[in-house]
């Protein structure tokens, strides 16, 4: 029910926390205030003891309660906004910083689609977590306790303690549910991933699958992906609404018992009308809490599942830290009994043996799959070779720092991007100092200068 990592990852969220806690425990007693004053108002209306001027003062301290809960409810929102933002903000800064420690080869261990949804969609399911189900964890085990309190100063202990016995009922099923839930979720996030993956890989594919007619096999393998989704949702929502149906049995079950004890008193005669109305008025609160804290605790379970996968990426085993030099100017590579396979079974290179010199202008001829495009990653350090040794000027490739290696070499695939903004804003991220007359050079030279138009002025 609840995640201690979670809570130690961000501890600035606790006093917000502790604030949305305070709020509510204030409108609690604000609520048992104002409905005291109407129970008493109702019992004196009802012995016709109740008069315009008698009535003004109860109206008006209503009415000022009424005002009071306004803000204090808003204050309540606040808080919980608050908390949720800074785990979220703290939570992106750490998915961000292990990428930067993984570098370019991240991809080895985790797709980019699975990235993007944990730090987008998973993140933003701790926001419930934070700002509602932690609050609400507190909040639903101090309300009881305060309610207790006032039916005992009200003239009846007994119902009371019956209603405080009754509460943890609701807490009980919640852990019932927990390890399904958990199991559920777990798959749903699994199959989410994958789905993403799988639509990420199809639309960047899309035009090789084109070519080669395998976009209608391509269609069928994610249609039956969609549907084991639509499955694993359906899963989770029968698992949450069935726990729902317990809960409101629990909690409106429990409103009744209480209405029925305090009836009953109120018939024996050792409860007055005012505490009997007070007390009828008060009993769903008893359970409110906890039903909204199983409410929210669906809610956060996703946000928990999310979290574990979250926590799993930034639990990957960093590369060693590198601290040699690419070469600025360039130099000789050499390959050398350089093998490679993207899944372990298959060799895409084997064994390859090639010098490329310095200041030099090389081809590399083959069929579809034959290992171009490999070779041109493991020159850049996009990927790894799994044997043999990648060295320029006798330093091994490995032992080269990402940063230097990026400042000194560069791969340009057959995928071509074209950023946000205009066409001088994406030229200009080469070069930030370019002139116009540089621009339009590169232009000229790539041959889109008659494309663009002389007017377009790179906009």
């Amino acid at each position: 029910m609840f995640d201690k990592r979670l809570m130690a990852l961000c501890p600035e969220s606790k006093k917000y926390i502790a604030g949305n806690i305070l709020f509510q425990w204030v409108e609690l007693c604000l609520n048992a205030l104002m409905i005291a004053l109407i129970a008493v108002g109702a019992e004196r209306l009802y012995r016709r003891e109740l008069t315009p001027q008698g009535a003004a003062p109860a109206i008006a301290i209503i009415a000022v309660t009424i005002l009071i809960r306004f803000f204090v409810t808003r204050y309540a929102v606040r808080m919980s906004h608050l908390a949720s933002r800074t785990v979220k903000r703290k939570m992106r800064e750490l998915i961000y910083k292990k990428l930067l420690k993984l570098g370019m080869r991240y991809r080895e261990k985790v797709t980019t689609a699975e990235l993007v949804q944990e730090s987008v969609e998973g993140v933003d399911q701790l926001d419930s977590y934070f700002g509602q189900y932690v609050p609400q964890f507190f909040y639903a085990f101090i309300a009881p306790v305060t309610l207790f309190a006032l039916f005992a100063a009200a003239g009846s202990v007994k119902t009371g303690l019956l209603l405080l016995v009754f509460v943890p009922l609701i807490p009980g099923t919640i852990m019932m549910v927990q390890k399904i839930a958990r199991k559920i979720l777990a798959k749903y996030w699994d199959q989410y991933a994958q789905l993403g993956s799988t639509f990420l890989e199809n639309l960047q594919g899309m035009t090789t699958l084109k070519i080669y007619q395998a976009d209608e096999f391509k269609n069928e393998q994610m249609n039956a992906e969609s549907e084991n989704f639509r499955v694993v949702t359906m899963k989770v929502l029968t698992m949450q609404l069935n726990s729902i149906i317990i809960m409101d049995l629990l909690a409106y079950g429990g409103a009744a018992l209480g209405i029925v004890l305090s009836t009953r008193e109120f018939v024996a005669g050792s409860l007055g009308m005012a505490p009997c109305l007070f007390m009828i008025l008060l009993s769903a609160d008893f359970f409110l809490p906890m039903r909204k804290l199983g409410s929210y605790f669906h809610v956060a379970m996703n946000g928990m599942a999310a979290s574990d996968r979250i926590f799993r990426f930034l639990a990957l085993e960093e590369p060693p830290a590198r601290t040699a030099v690419f070469p600025e100017k360039g130099g000789n590579f050499l390959l050398k009994s350089v093998s490679f396979s993207y899944d372990g079974e298959r060799e895409v290179l084997h064994r390859i043996n090639m010098q490329i010199p310095k200041d030099s202008f090389m081809g590399i001829a083959g069929e579809s799959g034959s290992g171009k495009s490999t070779i041109a990653a493991l020159l850049t350090g996009r990927i790894a070779s799994n044997e043999g040794v990648i060295s320029i000027n006798g330093i091994p490739l490995e032992e080269c720092s990402e940063e230097s290696l990026m400042r000194g070499i560069t791969y340009i695939g057959s995928n071509s991007y074209f950023f946000k903004g205009t066409v001088r804003d994406n030229l200009l991220m080469a070069d930030p100092s370019a002139s116009d007359d540089r621009l339009r050079q590169v232009l000229s030279q790539c041959r889109l200068n008659e494309f663009l138009g002389p007017e377009d002025g790179g906009e």
